[in-house]
């Protein structure tokens, strides 16, 4: 098994990567303090790993919350669903929620975490790769509204990030590529030598080569734990793991939640933004080529929707997390291996690549 900890003083935390690592009878009961846990899950996951999520707790009185499966769930309705169900069961403040899937998933029950009773613990249990080496990590949780994408949220840590990479055996295949497109994230922001060593790992990626799979997840953890351990709160650095989010986050936002997957959102982004570092002159046609090759070789898009005009991407980059006094900041890559936010991508630049 390998282990690292998000390093924030004493709201620091494991993650623990392995296969099967779920199988371990009890693996939970040391991160669940009250007798009673409740595990938050969806339709598609629940038939698949509940049972072994609840042998994993011990023997605490587990109860189970399934929703609906879908980002255009990951709303004010369901998080309200949560809630009520919790209120009922008299969950107190030493109840664990364990977040059981994907990103919606635990985006959500996060987020329910963060608010119920002025905040709950709870564990992290990634099911998805896109999950796996990003969103259970890192402690931000949201809902989407209509209007934007992660509008409504917490930054909240998790006491506990349990990844069985054995999941990923019954992930479909789309929703792996979008994992992939987190994956490659890191290596363009952060880890030049990470992002040619997947360029060479490409089959063995595809094909789910258990070792390969641990490697990369485990450096996709270790990269955010630092990022995040830095800049807990998006002051700074942190902001860096945005890279494709804008314009991905305006991506799905206008094409409806759960259209574009999210991963798939974020390489078409992310290719976006190294076209705005071509037209800086922060980055040779080479490596924008580079990155585009790799995303092409998961099958993830390169190129946002052909309906979108520049109009639409700027009316919802606009209400962005990162506008700052009325500009919007990009995250844009300076070559494979860094990454910075800037406001100096003009007007121009954005009509040039958009339209």
């Amino acid at each position: 098994m390998s282990t690292l900890t998000v390093d924030l003083g004493d709201r620091s935390y494991p993650i623990d990567i392995e296969p099967g690592l779920l199988s371990q009878a009890g693996l939970f009961k040391p991160y669940i303090k009250g007798p009673l846990a409740v595990i938050v899950t969806n339709e598609t996951v629940a038939p698949l790993y509940l049972e072994t999520a609840i042998a994993a707790c011990g023997n605490v009185h587990v109860e189970s919350i399934i929703l609906p499966d879908g980002e255009q769930y990951k709303n004010l309705e369901q998080f309200e669903v949560v809630m009520t169900r919790l209120l009922e069961l008299n969950a107190a403040r030493d109840t664990t929620l364990i977040a059981l899937g994907g990103g919606v998933i635990g985006d959500l029950t996060g987020f329910v975490a963060s608010t119920y009773q002025r905040g709950v613990p709870f564990i992290q249990v990634p099911t998805t790769l896109l999950s796996q080496v990003d969103s259970s990590v890192g402690g931000k949780t949201a809902v989407n509204h209509p209007l934007g994408k992660n509008m409504i949220g917490a930054f909240y840590q998790p006491v506990y990030v349990a990844i069985d990479t054995k999941s990923l055996s019954s992930l479909p295949s789309r929703e792996f590529a979008a994992g992939m497109a987190e994956v490659i994230k890191y290596g363009v922001i952060y880890d030049e030598t990470f992002f040619t060593w997947l360029e060479r790992n490409v089959t063995a990626l595809k094909s789910l080569d258990e070792h390969v799979l641990s490697q990369t997840i485990f450096r996709c953890c270790e990269i955010k734990a630092e990022v995040v351990a830095k800049d807990e709160r998006e002051g700074g650095l942190r902001a860096i793991l945005n890279l494709g989010h804008t314009f991905g986050h305006a991506i799905e936002a206008e094409q409806g939640y759960g259209n574009w997957l999210h991963g798939e959102a974020v390489a078409a982004g992310t290719i976006i933004a190294c076209k705005v570092a071509e037209a800086l002159a922060w980055q040779s046609a080479s490596e924008t080529r580079r990155v585009t090759q790799l995303c092409e070789a998961f099958d993830l898009p390169i190129e946002g929707p052909s309906s979108m005009s520049k109009d639409d991407y700027v009316k919802h980059m606009k209400r962005d997390k990162k506008v700052e006094a009325g500009s919007i900041r990009f995250v844009i890559p300076q070559g494979i291996g860094s990454a910075v936010v800037t406001k100096e991508v003009t007007d121009d630049i954005l009509t040039h690549i958009l339209s």
